[in-house]
């Protein structure tokens, strides 16, 4: 991998990964669009650290008062109907699923899921499935002529059955093309929560899962060797900054705009793809990642 390479994936992964359109569907395509191999499950998972690590600074006030109380928790009763411990259970339980489906379905995420056919098809899909929660909890928020408008719910009314549906959700974006945010937000639309807690609590989910799977390929590299890690850890680095730029202008949008952008961009780019391989001008096969 190059110098140049590993800028633009940089960018790439931190642009699309707080957005409801994939990054690592973008990773790939990139790769695809530019003839390059393709980066690999290790890569985006490594780079995934950079912009997680945007969400423990954007968060960190939230997160700290909830590793707080949670400790707290642990030994004063009092403290386990906390809000800010109670979120602590929360991620904790939502983190289950994608850590179960993570090991036992590694293999087909580092193989057949990078087909293109299939990101193509998942860009689709949740871009459908995500405009219809979007124009769902527009309907609530509005009301109508003959319906008034529907208060949606907050994280305080988040509870351990809707924490594992958000982790179900979370946990279809090992499929490329899914959206690790787009699944989660819809899931929480769905569920009737208001779109700013629904990506609020999308993001501080997303922390266990992808931190641990960030130090699992990482040790996974180390061992392989198979890793450039220059390169590498320099997209890492440009994923943090453009990543923190695009999650603070992210949770501004969304308080007052629809996600119905994303929805048509998502349903496009899946039509291109799939038109593009049926033409044979690019392959649905990733090309064989070298490091």
């Amino acid at each position: 991998m190059s110098w140049l390479e590993s800028l633009i994936l940089g960018l790439v992964q931190g642009l699309t990964e707080f957005l409801p359109v994939s990054s690592s569907a973008h990773l790939r395509l990139t790769a695809a669009f530019a003839s390059w191999q393709d980066p690999g499950a290790a890569f985006t998972a490594i780079t995934q650290i950079g912009t997680e690590a945007a969400v423990l600074i954007y968060f960190r006030k939230d997160i700290a008062n909830i590793i707080s109380a949670w400790f707290r928790s642990l030994f004063d009763k009092n403290m386990r109907h906390d809000h800010d411990a109670r979120m602590g259970w929360l991620v904790i339980v939502g983190s289950i699923p994608i850590g179960v489906l993570g090991v036992t379905l590694k293999d087909q995420i580092e193989g057949p899921f990078r087909d293109l056919r299939v990101t193509a098809t998942m860009l689709i899909v949740m871009g459908v499935i995500l405009g219809v929660a979007d124009r769902l909890a527009a309907r609530d928020e509005s009301g109508g002529r003959h319906r008034v408008a529907k208060q949606r719910k907050d994280l305080q009314d988040l509870n351990i059955k809707d924490g594992l549906v958000f982790g179900i959700c979370q946990a279809m974006a090992l499929i490329p093309g899914v959206s690790r945010s787009g699944a989660t937000i819809s899931g929480g639309l769905f569920l009737g929560y208001r779109r700013e807690s629904a990506a609020r609590y999308s993001f501080l989910l997303a922390i266990p899962a992808v931190l641990a799977s960030g130090v699992f390929e990482l040790k996974d590299a180390a061992e392989s060797g198979h890793v450039y890690w220059g390169p590498t850890l320099f997209a890492t680095v440009i994923a943090f900054v453009s990543g923190y730029v695009v999650i603070t202008w992210f949770m501004k949008f969304i308080s007052s705009k629809s996600f119905m952008p994303f929805v048509w961009y998502r349903i496009a780019l899946g039509i291109v793809i799939i038109a593009l391989v049926a033409a044979g001008v690019l392959s649905p096969h990733a090309a064989e990642s070298a490091g």
